[in-house]
């Protein structure tokens, strides 16, 4: 009689250990995705901040046009180790002329930073910021418009003085 209880007493035991064990797998699961989005989130912000303004000599981080705190970082449910990055800007002005530039300024040079296919990246004007927020939001995330964009000397040079400058 004792040696069937300590029998299933032992793989009780065990079922538990089991279960306990995933759960703690599970959790550190998590804390380990949570921590890499965190990593992203503030690499996306380290790469984007010191992007000059096109009409001052402010970066935009100074500008307060981008903010940490408007960047999103998560990480697709259906392809684990790839991610969407999802940034909010916000014009000097809510009639910025060159809020389609400063767009593309973002995502010529996340898309030289970040590693290759491994993102898609979302650039909007942040709500309420801009008044025709919603048109320039769809050019900067057209593909097709900012490659042609991107094939006009004038303005190819322009991005590239706004996003290689020299920091002081």
């Amino acid at each position: 009689m004792l040696s069937f209880l300590k029998t299933n007493l032992s793989s009780t035991s065990e079922v538990k250990e089991t279960k306990f064990d995933e759960q703690v797998v599970k959790k550190v699961e998590k804390v380990e995705e949570a921590t890499e989005t965190i990593e992203w989130k503030e690499l996306t912000f380290d790469i984007i901040r010191n992007i000059r303004d096109p009409e001052k000599p402010e970066t935009l981080e100074e500008l307060d046009v981008v903010q940490e705190d408007l960047i999103e970082v998560t990480e697709l449910t259906e392809s684990p180790g790839r991610f969407v990055i999802k940034i909010a800007f916000v014009p000097t002005v809510p009639h910025c002329s060159l809020a389609t530039l400063i767009g593309l300024c973002i995502r010529t040079k996340l898309q030289q930073e970040l590693p290759e296919g491994k993102f898609k990246i979302d650039i909007h004007i942040k709500e309420g910021s801009h008044s025709t927020a919603d048109e320039i939001t769809k050019q900067i995330n057209d593909k097709e418009r900012v490659a042609a964009a991107l094939e006009n000397p004038s303005l190819k040079s322009t991005v590239d003085e706004c996003i290689n400058h020299e920091i002081d």
